[in-house]
């Protein structure tokens, strides 16, 4: 396929006729590089089911607030403006997951708890942050397949039969991993780099330059979610851990350990989240 034709329709995905009307809005609030939480509080506030949507989120295991936040305010304060815009984005693609992917939710969902517990275990500034970006690490692989649904959908039967990497295969089709056009849409919608490097490269963590540790996490997160069975990713089998990831975070045995632990309950609660939306 030619790598023109896919950028132009990756960098216009808002203009796709398959894109929900509520969510070209959420796109053009988040791509103003000027927009204010205020204006994000009083456009959340203004939809019912986003305002439920984003408070099931706030109070769920994934940010560590349960049941603490019972207004979109008082949630906006307290996540800041570029956790606030991936996590309305997060919950806004819930439905086109569900449709087109079904299960890439939930392995969402995991990845942005195992990010959480992982920021958090080894100090890492706005763990909010890194749990949104593994909240959203897989967004181009929905944008993949909105745009090029047949396409795409050849992919992952070439991944299924013939047990290859899904990026390698997307590579193959497109020109572009998921994790690539990612990152294009995440610069497009004017995320900070914290969020667009672990996007962008989360299968290749060795490439980052300024958030290389937040990186390593969604990294390694994407890993254990895969290992764990959790949700579908399209993968056949788990990916191994870069060397880089492995040797930025020192991760030891015991570690990993406790890390499934917690993630094993944070998970199980987890799983409720958007379930009655069904």
């Amino acid at each position: 396929m030619n790598l023109q034709e896919v950028m132009a329709k990756v960098e216009k995905v808002e203009n796709l006729p398959t894109i929900p009307s509520i969510l070209k809005k959420i796109l053009s609030i988040i791509e103003d590089p000027n927009v204010s939480l205020q204006r994000i509080t009083d456009f959340v506030s203004s939809d019912p089911t986003l305002t439920a949507r984003i408070l099931k989120m706030v109070n769920s295991p994934v940010y560590g607030f349960p049941g603490r936040i019972s207004s979109i305010s008082h949630a906006m304060v307290i996540l800041g403006l570029n956790a606030v815009k991936g996590l309305l984005l997060g919950v806004s693609v819930f439905e086109l997951m569900q449709r087109y992917m079904r299960g890439l939710w939930e392995h969402s969902l995991a990845t942005a708890i195992f990010s959480r517990i992982l920021a958090i275990q080894k100090n890492v500034d706005a763990s909010e942050e890194v749990s949104v970006a593994g909240l959203l690490h897989d967004i181009g692989k929905v944008i993949l397949m909105i745009a090029f649904r047949e396409d795409y959908a050849k992919v992952l039967d070439e991944v299924k039969n013939n047990e290859r990497y899904l990026y390698e295969v997307e590579r193959d089709y497109f020109g572009l991993t998921h994790a690539e056009v990612g990152g294009i849409v995440s610069k497009r919608w004017n995320f900070p780099l914290k969020l667009i490097e672990p996007i962008m490269y989360h299968h290749r963590p060795q490439i980052s330059e300024k958030f290389q540790k937040e990186t390593a996490i969604v990294h390694v997160a994407n890993t254990l979610t895969v290992a764990r069975g959790i949700g579908y990713s399209a993968e056949e089998f788990v990916p191994a851990v870069h060397l880089f990831a492995w040797d930025i975070l020192n991760l030891k045995e015991r570690e990993i350990k406790e890390i499934f632990k917690e993630a094993e309950e944070l998970i199980a609660a987890a799983g409720e989240i958007f379930a009655s939306d069904e």
